[in-house]
């Protein structure tokens, strides 16, 4: 089944892998709105999880950021490629992106899927619940159990954090800032790769 449905992926054009980030990460924006409706008493307490001091944010953000990404990089460089192979869609999708259309889709996938994991299921159901439904919205890394226990453990250590700070932001930033970075080697790997193949 899983790799059906890596073969319909790689049959995808650039531009409807794209579209299909957007569509997706609308819909979880979408879904985090609504959500936010029917569980916050008060729109007043919706925003309180946006009211925590920005340094205390930075602080953790960025540390939780640097701890995931040395990980990362630990763990490619030391795990066979098949292992940590997603089929080359995170290739399909940022390597030929400009640095400013990295920077916003990146953007857009911390905020639209931390507010719904974090802000809205971790804060009404606990880490737990919020982690085993990440998970499975990430079922096309079953396939590759290395990759799907990073994607996992990743979310789980996110989680953590906002457990400890009660601050959305800082799980922000670190969202973005692992992926922003991960897509910025994605990026830079395959314009290296591109001048290799000339030279």
């Amino acid at each position: 089944m899983f790799k059906k449905q890596n073969e319909l992926i790689k049959q995808l054009t650039d531009k409807q892998i794209i579209q299909n980030l957007y569509m997706t990460q609308l819909l979880l924006l979408a879904i985090a709105v609504g959500l936010s409706f029917l569980l916050f008493d008060r729109f007043h307490e919706f925003l309180i999880l946006f009211n925590a001091p920005f340094q205390q944010a930075l602080k953790w953000g960025v540390g939780l950021a640097i701890i995931v990404l040395i990980i990362d990089y630990l763990i490619f460089k030391g795990v066979p490629e098949k292992y940590v192979d997603d089929g080359g869609i995170n290739e399909k999708i940022f390597s030929t992106r400009s640095i400013l259309h990295i920077f916003i889709l990146t953007a857009i996938i911390a905020f639209s899927e931390e507010l719904l994991f974090r802000g809205i299921l971790q804060t009404h159901f606990g880490l737990v619940t919020a982690s085993i439904i990440f998970a499975i919205l990430h079922f096309r890394y079953l396939s590759k159990w290395v990759l799907f226990t990073m994607v996992v453990t990743i979310s789980f250590f996110i989680g953590i954090v906002y457990e400890i700070t009660g601050n959305l932001v800082a799980t922000m930033i670190a969202h973005f800032l692992i992926d922003f970075i991960s897509a910025l080697q994605i990026r830079m790997n395959t314009i290296k790769g591109g001048n290799s193949n000339e030279g």
